[in-house]
């Protein structure tokens, strides 16, 4: 059920222990544990663990506490290191200014040294900071584009910067701090990390979680870290244990990859997941570079794409969900007819319908397709962006002239169906009163937001 993707077992106070250590994380329902090796010689032991215990992989790296003898030939030894095939990732590395082991400098060198090499050879890295933010987000940030993926663990910075890490596409780890009984501002930056970019962790043997604070951690506690997670974002914690190991497998490679969903539920509403094709290019949308959505995988070559029969055998009774809902990370009217089967299906056996599209269903069926939607579909979700046709565009890396195909289609569809709704994602450059005002006065729809992390 669970990973701990952050856990110390050759520490001294784990010695004699560790067999009843992994039994009691088994009994837990941990699946897998990452050990981070902290310098050499500990790299050295997480290689011998992983050996013995089939659940524990390791990554190998110098924690910024170790750096202050640093200097280049070290990265040799690293690498070598690395090539075992139980090492998934460089760390622990980082940046960390509360305790003065390290000169700045030397944390700062060996941190983007050990970057570079994770870039080298296609691995991720396990990221540790302490009162170092300002430095940690400005090299971060350099390395924006290039392809390095990156777990923080132990997350203490502000709601800012995991924002921002979000952003660049980096996991965000919490550890037995998150379930503190005073740690509230903790978990309201839990809060607003994207389930799909958490993992979870306990960062053992240190800040045991509750309710066995004061107790040395292991393991087998991230079952209390999980809880939190489920609780802050109204979740299960088997749904988080599923979510997080998903996460997991993206980032490390560390357990199974989960097959394409085809169908998916989302609170009460059960989501059609039609096609993974678009004739849109958003610059927002994980389409491409990562179609997951709530340890849902989503992403379908177009030989992988169902006909209704799949879809309808898995929806089974409609009226058992409160709406069924076209949307993946692709156009579902791409698909129309199969949409249109679909939804046939739902209407004759009670259930409710609604469509979430880019609104170009008329120009890619090369038809007005609003009046099919007559009986077929209760609501039609739009999203249009922004008001700006030039900004839409740029957007959508399509022809201005998309934008007012988009705009007919809304107004087309509003005499169909029960409600029409138009959407905008919540970034800084889209004028969200402007787009409300169109979308009101002028389209005569119902407007939304939503986040965009």
């Amino acid at each position: 059920m669970f990973i701990d993707t952050h856990a110390h077992l050759f520490y001294s106070n784990f010695e004699g222990e560790v067999d009843q250590v992994i039994e009691r994380a088994k009994e837990a329902g941990v699946d897998y544990i990452i050990v981070p090796a902290t310098d050499l010689a500990t790299a050295k032991q997480v290689i011998e663990m992983t050996e013995k215990y089939d659940m524990v992989y390791g990554a190998v790296g110098i924690h910024p506490h170790e750096t202050k003898d640093w200097d280049s030939s070290l990265i040799n030894e690293i690498e070598a290191l690395a090539a075992h095939k139980k090492i998934v990732a460089i760390g622990e590395i980082g940046l960390d200014y509360y305790y003065d082991y390290s000169p700045k400098e030397k944390q700062i060198e060996a941190f983007k040294s050990q970057i570079d090499l994770a870039l080298k050879l296609d691995l991720p890295i396990v990221v540790h900071n302490r009162d170092s933010d300002e430095d940690m987000m400005k090299i971060i940030g350099s390395y924006c584009g290039s392809g390095l993926k990156a777990q923080f663990h132990c997350f203490n910075g502000s709601l800012n910067d995991a924002i921002e890490l979000m952003h660049m596409g980096y996991m965000i780890s919490f550890t037995g701090n998150v379930t503190f009984k005073k740690a509230d501002e903790l978990r309201e930056i839990l809060k607003n990390i994207r389930i799909d970019q958490l993992l979870l962790e306990t960062d053992s043997p240190f800040l045991t979680p509750e309710p066995n604070r004061g107790k040395r951690n292991e393991p087998a506690y991230v079952k209390y870290v999980a809880e939190t997670f489920a609780e802050v974002h109204e979740y299960t914690p088997e749904e988080i244990g599923r979510i997080t190991s998903f996460n997991a497998f993206r980032l490390f490679g560390v357990g199974s990859k989960i097959k394409t969903s085809f169908t998916y539920k989302v609170g009460n509403a059960l989501y059609i997941n039609i096609t993974n094709r678009c004739n849109s290019h958003c610059s927002f949308c994980r389409r491409k570079t990562d179609p997951v959505l709530r340890g849902y995988n989503l992403g379908m070559e177009r030989s992988e794409e169902p006909d209704a029969e799949v879809y309808i055998n898995e929806i089974g009774d409609p009226k058992q969900y409160d709406e069924i809902v076209f949307c993946g990370y692709g156009e579902p009217t791409i698909r129309w007819d199969v949409v249109k089967q679909i939804s046939k299906y739902v209407k004759e056996n009670g259930g409710r319908t609604r469509l979430n599209t880019n609104g170009h269903g008329s120009h890619i069926n090369k038809r007005n397709i609003a009046p099919e939607c007559k009986g077929l579909i209760d609501i039609v979700s739009i999203s249009i962006n922004t008001f700006n046709p030039k900004q839409y565009a740029e957007l959508t890396g399509l022809e201005s002239r998309m934008f007012n195909e988009m705009v007919t289609f809304a107004k087309n569809v509003k005499g169909y169906v029960e409600n029409v709704v138009m959407t905008v994602v919540t970034m800084d450059k889209i004028d969200i009163e402007r787009t409300k005002k169109i979308v009101e006065e002028k389209i005569g729809a119902e407007f939304r937001t939503r986040p965009y992390f």
